[in-house]
């Protein structure tokens, strides 16, 4: 029986492309055939190699990775736009695999709804009538459809804007007009493919915000695909991390930045600004005895962790949950190592962790 946490199911998923995928998937998935040797003896390409991972309903799954890394590659099988060679794709207790061609059009239009890069916008239709678009096939009634295009459409901030066509709009502005589309549609799987990678840095970021800001209202179960480390590490609440068709780590942010497993992933992650990504309750120890004069939630970030202490002169602070419960102790030498990132910041830290604090710490 499925989780019923989990929204969606991928289990043991390979994907060959080339003329006769079937005949070489043996050799792949008993006989250890890598991307390289399939390309080169048999002119196929090796898209997913063995990939599993469960989704949680109701959270941001970030799949990041280089280009050719398999991730969009694996975004296209959860609506089945990609038939998988073999494995399983499980939606909310659907075997996506097994649907005949009606219910999986069905499927696709109640259960998934889809944002692209390219904003797929249809030209001749204004603003509102490419947001009622998905209504219009789903045969919903005119007055709901405008009803709730428009709620849609002021909820990404585009009010006003209604009667405009695409070719008026800057790219940010249709990428909302995408994203009001996808969530008109009330699909309780959002699949977001590179959504954010065409746009300008400073409009990235605030269509960023708008995702998380909607995401806090909605609860929708978001796939989203980046080549872009700082975007899945802020918007995601799990990241997995692909190389060459294979899923080489996941786990929340903190712990991909922290625990980096294989030299691919820790590439990635060098350049952190651990202070802004990890959360101090990563680093809470179980503790016995007197509480601390100092508590901190554990959703803090670990440079505002450090600057409190530091304010306070204390050496350590509870961690608390999200319903103020202590789960733990953090010392202000653990933040600070994990903050530091090369020999000389290391020295630094040990020097603070055993003499008076500072009075601010960069964060």
């Amino acid at each position: 029986m499925p989780d019923t946490n989990t929204s969606i199911e991928i289990r043991n998923v390979y994907k060959i492309f080339g003329r006769h995928p079937e005949r070489h998937i043996d050799a792949v998935r008993t006989g250890g055939m890598g991307k390289a040797e399939l390309l080169e003896k048999h002119n196929h390409v090796l898209g997913l190699n063995n990939v599993s991972l469960d989704i949680e309903a109701g959270h941001i799954q970030v799949i990041m990775g280089l280009s050719g890394s398999g991730k969009s590659t694996l975004i296209r099988h959860i609506n089945r736009l990609i038939e998988p060679t073999a494995g399983e794709v499980i939606v909310e207790g659907t075997d996506v695999r097994a649907l005949k061609p009606k219910a999986l059009r069905n499927f696709r239009r109640a259960s998934t709804a889809m944002v692209f890069q390219k904003f797929a916008l249809l030209p001749h239709r204004t603003v509102i009538g490419n947001v009622v678009f998905g209504l219009e096939i789903k045969g919903v009634s005119r007055a709901e459809q405008m009803a709730e295009a428009r709620r849609w459409i002021n909820r990404v901030g585009l009010a006003g804007f209604e009667d405009r066509y695409p070719s008026q709009l800057s790219g940010g502005m249709q990428q909302r007009v995408g994203l009001a589309r996808a969530l008109a549609n009330d699909a309780p799987i959002l699949l977001m493919d590179e959504a954010f990678s065409a746009l300008d840095p400073l409009i990235r970021v605030d269509m960023q915000t708008i995702l998380l800001d909607l995401q806090a209202e909605v609860r929708k179960t978001i796939v989203f695909i980046t080549h872009d480390l700082d975007e899945a590490l802020r918007i995601g609440d799990r990241v997995a991390i692909m190389q060459d068709g294979e899923l080489v780590q996941q786990g929340k942010p903190e712990d991909i930045v922290l625990s980096p497993a294989t030299s691919y992933v820790e590439d990635f992650v060098r350049q952190v600004n651990r202070g802004r990504v990890v959360k101090v309750g990563a680093l809470a120890k179980s503790v016995s005895g007197p509480p601390a004069a100092l508590r901190v939630p554990g959703s803090l970030s670990l440079a505002d962790a450090a600057l409190r202490l530091v304010e306070a002169r204390l050496s350590f602070a509870d961690v608390t949950d999200d319903n103020g419960a202590v789960v733990g102790r953090v010392g202000l030498d653990d933040v600070v190592r994990t903050l530091a990132r090369s020999a000389g910041e290391e020295a630094a830290s040990e020097a603070i962790a055993s003499e008076e604090p500072p009075t601010r710490l960069a964060g």
